[in-house]
């Protein structure tokens, strides 16, 4: 990709969203005992003075329980790298997280990684910036040469980008560390009260002078294009969405390749100037009648081989384009062709 200009990997944009797991809810059981969730709600009202619950009495039960969702608590036997979140319809279910590290120059994806569905942004990114930067140093080396000059920034992300989500004292502190600029949406958490934490301070205080500046405000609007362009992709048009497979490094595998396969069309456009799915709607007519063209062209050239043919010739002897169009011709009898 770097030969082509296809990857620069200075600025990159990091953004995440939910996996719904295949695994179902009602199947997980307590971490200590190994009761499902039925036999643990019977045991709690019997333990209330209730001997024969109804199913009414145990919902009831249920909705006055606090905290009846935690991961520290459940987990699901068949699935069990698969954590209880909230989905973005609001239901509760088993799920994972899927996050993407998108080069903001050209909009290739240079590192996906795939966590608990609770997993919070603010330790995930810890986690995708180090993996986006390992393989664009990787590229680098490979590319970079004195006769073509510097094609990918060796160095890696010098600039992140990302939404309120992943705004923290610590994630400002770990990536000022690591000397990436950050540029993050800040939430509004009212009035700050810094005592005994200056490089905190100075961290937040930084982030928010860089994206109020022209260069962070183009940057945040960037990333809301191509990172999330990355996510249409990937999980509307690639049905991603709701995963079929159990176990994280399954689910990182398979998004391995829907992400092979985003990064596949960028070359697709930089080498043939089309490679979307309605890339045929951007062709004018003076192309398309080129095209039938050449296609009438050939079905005479075939027609003409097939007259000058004698009669006696074995079908062995025949061209091989006049008897590709005989057999499209003849009437399949099964749906195999067989």
């Amino acid at each position: 990709m770097a030969e082509k200009g296809l990857l620069k990997g200075k600025t990159v944009g990091i953004d995440a969203t939910t996996l719904e797991a295949n695994a179902a809810l009602r199947s997980i059981v307590r971490r200590e005992t190994g009761e499902d969730y039925q036999e643990f709600l019977r045991r709690l009202a019997q333990e209330s003075g209730i001997a024969t619950p109804t199913r009414e009495q145990l919902a009831k039960l249920d909705r006055k329980r606090a905290h009846k969702g935690s991961n520290e608590d459940w987990v699901n036997p068949h699935d069990p790298e698969a954590g209880i979140t909230k989905l973005k319809d609001g239901r509760t279910h088993l799920a994972y997280k899927a996050e993407h590290a998108v080069d903001l120059e050209t909009g290739a994806v240079v590192a996906v990684t795939v966590a608990t569905g609770d997993a919070g942004d603010t330790a995930t990114i810890l986690e995708t910036l180090p993996q986006a930067g390992e393989h664009i140093a990787e590229v680098a080396c490979t590319t970079n040469n004195e006769e073509v000059g510097e094609r990918v920034h060796p160095q890696g992300p010098v600039e992140a980008v990302a939404d309120k989500g992943y705004h923290s004292n610590d994630t400002l502190q770990a990536l000022g560390e690591a000397v990436v600029r950050t540029y993050i949406s800040e939430p509004d958490r009212g009035q700050r009260h810094w005592q005994n934490k200056p490089e905190a301070r100075q961290a937040v205080y930084d982030n928010r002078r860089r994206i109020r500046g022209e260069h962070g405000k183009q940057l945040l609007r960037r990333r809301g294009e191509l990172v999330e362009r990355s996510f249409a992709h990937a999980y509307e048009t690639g049905g991603m969405r709701r995963v079929h497979l159990r176990g994280r490094d399954n689910v990182l595998k398979r998004m391995l390749i829907h992400v092979g396969g985003f990064n596949l069309s960028l070359v697709m456009r930089k080498l043939l100037g089309k490679g979307t799915p309605r890339g045929l709607q951007g062709l004018s007519a003076e192309n398309l009648l080129l095209l039938l063209r050449f296609w009438v062209a050939v079905l005479a050239g075939a027609v003409e081989e097939s007259a000058s043919t004698p009669m006696f010739m074995s079908s062995h002897a025949l061209p091989s384009r006049f008897l590709l169009c005989s057999r499209q011709n003849e009437r399949i009898s099964s749906a195999t062709g067989c």
